[in-house]
């Protein structure tokens, strides 16, 4: 039983390394949590029976990486709003362009 949540921890621990290397790095919060119940769980069943707990620890380490990237992310990633009135000027023109288009086109009946 605890070599389940150890592994579902050490996935849940990489997964979230990887996404908080990404742009999905707010998602990555999701997958730390988990990994630290699976943790948790996998750290309280050795705790119980005695047995060795190395590879818990790592996990927590995996987790604590994770959580430490995607906090740094959020912090300190400024969003930068484009020139909107750019964007509106070319939707005007493509639509201006799409109506004589249609125009254009005959229909025989």
């Amino acid at each position: 039983m605890k070599t389940v949540f150890v592994i579902l921890g050490f996935l849940a621990s990489v997964l979230s390394i990887i996404l908080a290397v990404t742009p999905l790095y707010k998602i990555a919060f999701l997958t730390s949590i988990a990994a630290l119940v699976f943790g948790s769980i996998s750290l309280y069943i050795s705790n119980k029976k005695q047995l060795p707990k190395k590879s818990i620890h790592l996990v927590f380490l995996l987790t604590i990486i994770a959580l430490s990237l995607s906090i740094y992310k959020t912090l300190f990633t400024t969003v930068e709003v484009g020139d909107t009135e750019e964007l509106i000027q070319k939707e005007e023109e493509s639509e201006q362009e799409a109506i004589e288009t249609l125009e254009d086109i005959e229909i025989d009946e």
